[in-house]
C-alpha cells in the first residue's frame, strides 16, 4: 500500500493506492488501484468523498513527477485528503517556462 502526496491545481492531494509504477511516458508515474476508507463509519469526511468522486471511474492515473511531493509505503490506508495551499505554506513551485524564447541576436 502506498500513500502518494502530490500537488494539483493549487491543492495538495493525499491518496492511497495498491500499485505505483514509473510510466513509459517520460516524466510521469502511474498510480493504480486507488483505495478509499470504508463507508461503515457514521461520520462522512467531505474531503475523502470529493476524492472518491474524482477518482471513481479512474483505472490508472498519470501524475507528473515534478508534482509529486512524497511517496510512502505504508501498512494500511488512511483517509484521503485534498487541502488548499495557503499563504505561508512550505510548498515551492518548480521553475517552469511555458515556451521557448531564444536570446536576442541568436539568429546568426
Amino acid at each position: 500500500m502506498y500513500k502518494i502526496i502530490f500537488y494539483n491545481q493549487g491543492q495538495v492531494y493525499e491518496v492511497y493506492a495498491r500499485a505505483i509504477y514509473q510510466s513509459d511516458m517520460y516524466g510521469f508515474i502511474e498510480v493504480e488501484e486507488f483505495v478509499f476508507g470504508e463507508r461503515t463509519q457514521l461520520v462522512v469526511d467531505p474531503g475523502e468523498e470529493k476524492l472518491k468522486g474524482e477518482f471513481e471511474s479512474v483505472k490508472r492515473s498519470y501524475i507528473p513527477m515534478h508534482s509529486v511531493i512524497r511517496i510512502d509505503e505504508v501498512e494500511k490506508e488512511g483517509p484521503g485528503k485534498v487541502s488548499d495551499i495557503k499563504a505561508g505554506d512550505k510548498v515551492t513551485h518548480l521553475p517552469f517556462q511555458s515556451g521557448f524564447s531564444p536570446k536576442p541576436g541568436a539568429d546568426s
